[in-house]
């Protein structure tokens, strides 16, 4: 932080502390204190960069809106804030940046890890759309169920973090899979596709947490 204060304005620090206040107010999740850190580090180079016309785009816009949307939200908000406090209107796609840092927060991870997490859930969901052949309602509650269990579910793969166990018995394992066999068939693709993509092998347990989010999903046949 001394180091942060000497590269940075204190004008950027105090709006990026007045930012993370009101993003507090927002989100229930407890933020990691190096938030205010990465976030200012973030914004001032931003406004730097489109000072000197410099902008970045974001490949990952599409899918952070999609699968953070009330951190993009946020994003967007302070986009609105740099823009009345500095005069500097910030490239939309800065506020997929911004949301990578609020997640990142959340979860306690690092911004490399926030990227492959966010694409594992990218390409997890072209498995399930491509096996069930259908688009899904990506504003249903529980599709948004199921990306906040692929978020945390990434997190434990990557973070080499304990496997989630309920210790669920071996008579329930197979209720689930012989009552819901087509959705524990795309469950194991998506095992698959995870095992040849990250070299990571997705446990018993994680499959059954797949397979009745998979099965929610497909209830509401609109």
């Amino acid at each position: 932080l001394r180091e942060l204060c000497q590269q940075i304005p204190r004008e950027h620090l105090k709006l990026t502390q007045d930012l993370i206040e009101h993003i507090k107010t927002q989100i229930t999740a407890p933020l990691n204190e190096s938030l205010l850190i990465t976030l200012a580090d973030h914004i001032s180079f931003a406004i730097k960069r489109k000072e000197n016309g410099i902008e970045f785009t974001n490949p990952l816009q599409g899918a952070i809106m999609s699968y953070y949307p009330t951190e993009y939200h946020l994003g967007q908000h302070c986009l609105r804030v740099i823009r009345e406090e500095t005069r500097v209107e910030l490239n939309p796609s800065e506020a997929a940046f911004i949301a990578l840092h609020i997640v990142n927060a959340e979860l306690n991870t690092s911004m490399s890890v926030m990227y492959d997490i966010t694409k594992l859930i990218e390409g997890t969901l072209e498995v399930v759309e491509y096996y069930y052949q259908k688009k899904f309602d990506r504003e249903s509650l529980d599709f948004n169920r199921f990306i906040v269990h692929l978020r945390y579910f990434a997190q434990r793969l990557f973070q080499a973090a304990p496997q989630q166990s309920d210790e669920y018995d071996a008579d329930f394992q197979e209720m689930i899979i012989h009552s819901c066999k087509q959705h524990y068939k795309c469950a194991q693709h998506i095992g698959e596709y995870i095992h040849n993509a990250y070299q990571k092998e997705v446990s018993d347990e994680e499959l059954i947490y797949l397979t009745i989010h998979l099965k929610r999903i497909n209830l509401n046949k609109k």
